[in-house]
């Protein structure tokens, strides 16, 4: 048997609905289409980032059900039924707000194209891990690359809002306890 008498099945765009951003987003695309892609090309979502496109430098983080992933490796048809979050719909929430503020503060950004993934990782560090101390923060964007301003100035601004919550939490306990 030869190449030119094999049949290969056709493969068909699916028509699919991303809950991005708690809202409903129908849409037809190619199989090989990766979640990046649709987020920006078919929801007009462009904080999602394409670096590496092979999972490597985290730009295209985005949260799905209600954990850090990378946008550009799998096909956006395995997202339909998920819980799609990127960065434009962590405007009013609070942890998003001390980041921005702390990687504002701490110089941590600089060209910006990392920034979103990056603010994502931070996020879930800073809910997840609020013991994280240095090495442990170093080891969790591992998985994220800034070519500008090195991770310096990141670490001090998760620390920064790790510092701020434990210090809010334990003035809390302090005001329940008299």
């Amino acid at each position: 048997m030869t190449l030119a008498n094999l049949e290969f099945p056709v493969v068909r765009d699916a028509r699919i609905t991303l809950d991005v951003n708690s809202r409903a987003y129908a849409m037809t695309v190619e199989p090989r289409t990766h979640l990046a892609d649709a987020l920006r090309d078919q929801c007009g979502l462009t904080a999602t980032h394409l670096g590496c496109e092979h999972g490597v430098c985290g730009a295209c983080t985005v949260e799905v059900d209600g954990a850090p992933q990378r946008a550009c490796l799998q096909s956006a048809t395995r997202f339909a039924g998920k819980r799609v979050r990127t960065l434009e719909d962590f405007d009013d929430d609070a942890v998003m707000a001390q980041l921005r503020d702390a990687f504002s503060a701490e110089h941590a950004l600089q060209c910006g194209y990392c920034t979103p993934g990056m603010l994502m990782t931070a996020r879930d560090i800073v809910l997840r891990l609020p013991q994280a101390d240095e090495q442990r923060i170093r080891e969790e964007l591992a998985g994220n690359l800034c070519r500008c301003t090195g991770y310096a100035g990141i670490v001090k601004a998760i620390q920064r809002v790790l510092s701020e919550r434990a210090g809010a939490a334990a003035s809390e306990e302090v005001g329940h306890a008299t």
